[in-house]
C-alpha cells in the first residue's frame, strides 16, 4: 500500500497576520519542529536497524549535540508518532517494529509516486510555463536526486507527453500570483482592468472568490464592489493588482454556481434561453460524447441526427462554437440565435464572392 504524503506535518509554518506580515510566535504556540535535515538524518540512521544506536555513538560518531539529539528524539516520538524506544539490551535507540523499519509521514515516495510527480510538474510547466517554478524548485531538486539514484528516467516525461494549447492568451504571471494569494487568503484587491470590448481600462475594488481555468485561459470569479455584483474577469486583462487590508466579501458557493456557472460558457448570468442544435449523423459521432453543459439535454433522431439542448445567458461564445461546425449543425431554436448564425454565415460567404 503506498504511503500517504503528509507534507505539512513536517514543515514549520510561520503564522501570517491579516496584514500579510509574519507575527511573532506567542508563548502558547507549540515549538516548531527540528530542522528537517537533522530529522531525516537521524531517521535514516535508525530505519531498518535490528540493533540500537547508543546516545554516545550518536553524539560522538554522528555529530549530534546532546541538546539537538534530545529534541530530535522528542520530535520523532511525540510529534511524528515514531515507535522510537531505548532498548538497553540491543544497544540503544531503535524503532520498535518487527524489522526495525518505520515510514515517517512526509516526503517519502515510491517509484510510481515519483513518476507521477514528475509527470504532474511537466504538465503544469507546459500549461503555465514559470507559474510555480520558484515554489516548486526546492521540491524538484530533491525529486531529481531521488530519480537519479533510482535510475527512473525522469526525462521521459518531456519527450513522451505533448500538450497543445488552443487559443491560450498571454498571461501576466506576476499578477497571477497576487490574485491567487488573494483568493486563498480571502483578501480584497484593487485592480486595473482592461475591457477589450470598450478598449478602455478601469479601476475596481473586488473580493476574489475563485479561479477557473477554462479553454487554456484563467478567469477570476469575484464580487465587484463598484458594480455591486458578481463578475468574471479574464486574468490576462488585469493590468495591476494591489492587495488591500480588507477581508473579502464572502459569497456562498451555491450563489456562485447559480449566477456564474448555470449558463453555457464563461459568460455570467442566469440562463435566458435554451439553444436546440441538430448535428448531422457524421458529426454526431463526436458531439454525442461531449459535455457542453452540466444541464444539457440530448436525444437521437430517427434519421441518425443528434439533437442537443443547452441553456445560455449570452450567445456570443455559443455562436462561435456553433459556427465552427459549419454545415454539420442546424440551430432549431430560439429564433434569435438561429437568425444570428444565419447572418454570420451570410457575411462570411459575402467575403468570398
Amino acid at each position: 500500500m503506498p504511503r500517504t504524503l503528509h507534507y505539512a506535518t513536517l514543515i514549520p509554518i510561520t503564522k501570517i497576520s491579516n496584514t500579510g506580515h509574519a507575527e511573532k510566535k506567542s508563548t502558547s504556540d507549540p515549538e516548531p519542529l527540528s530542522k528537517l535535515d537533522d530529522l531525516y538524518r537521524l531517521h535514516r540512521l535508525l530505519d531498518g536497524r535490528r540493533t540500537g544506536l547508543s546516545r554516545a555513538a550518536l553524539t560522538s560518531e554522528y555529530g549530534f549535540s546532546r541538546s539537538t539529539l534530545t529534541r530530535l528524539i522528542a520530535d520523532l516520538r511525540d510529534r511524528l508518532g515514531a515507535p522510537l524506544i531505548h532498548d538497553s539490551e540491543r544497544g540503544g535507540y531503535r524503532y520498535d517494529t518487527a524489522d526495525g523499519s518505520h515510514a515517517l509521514p512526509g516526503l517519502w515516495f515510491t517509484p510510481e509516486e515519483l513518476h507521477a510527480l514528475v509527470t504532474l510538474k511537466h504538465l503544469l510547466a507546459n500549461l503555465e510555463p514559470g507559474l510555480l517554478d520558484d515554489h516548486l524548485r526546492p521540491l524538484q531538486i530533491r525529486i531529481d536526486k531521488l530519480l537519479d539514484s533510482n535510475h527512473l528516467g525522469a526525462g521521459e516525461a518531456a519527450q513522451r507527453i505533448r500538450i497543445l494549447a488552443a487559443a491560450a492568451r498571454q498571461k501576466n504571471l506576476r499578477h497571477f500570483q497576487t490574485i491567487a494569494g488573494a483568493v486563498l487568503q480571502r483578501r480584497r484587491l484593487k485592480i486595473d482592468y482592461y475591457n477589450r470590448e470598450r478598449d478602455e481600462i478601469g479601476t475596481r475594488e473586488i473580493s476574489p472568490q475563485r479561479l477557473a481555468h477554462y479553454r487554456d485561459n484563467w478567469y477570476l470569479d469575484a464580487w465587484c464592489h463598484d458594480k455591486k455584483g458578481l463578475r468574471i474577469f479574464a486574468v490576462e486583462c488585469i493590468r495591476a493588482a494591489i492587495p488591500l487590508d480588507k477581508a473579502a466579501k464572502a459569497i456562498a458557493e451555491s450563489t456562485l454556481n447559480r449566477e456564474l456557472a448555470s449558463a453555457y460558457g464563461i459568460f455570467a448570468g442566469l440562463p435566458v434561453a435554451t439553444a436546440v442544435l441538430r448535428f448531422t449523423p457524421k458529426r454526431a459521432r463526436w458531439v454525442a460524447d461531449e459535455i457542453w453543459h452540466p444541464q444539457q439535454q440530448s436525444r437521437w433522431l430517427e434519421d441518425g441526427r443528434y439533437e442537443l439542448a443547452v441553456p445560455y445567458s449570452d450567445g456570443r461564445e455559443l455562436l462561435m462554437d456553433i459556427l465552427k461546425y459549419g454545415a454539420e449543425v442546424e440551430v432549431v431554436a430560439p429564433d434569435a440565435l438561429r437568425e444570428a448564425v444565419k447572418n454570420q454565415l451570410g457575411q462570411a460567404r459575402s467575403q468570398y464572392e
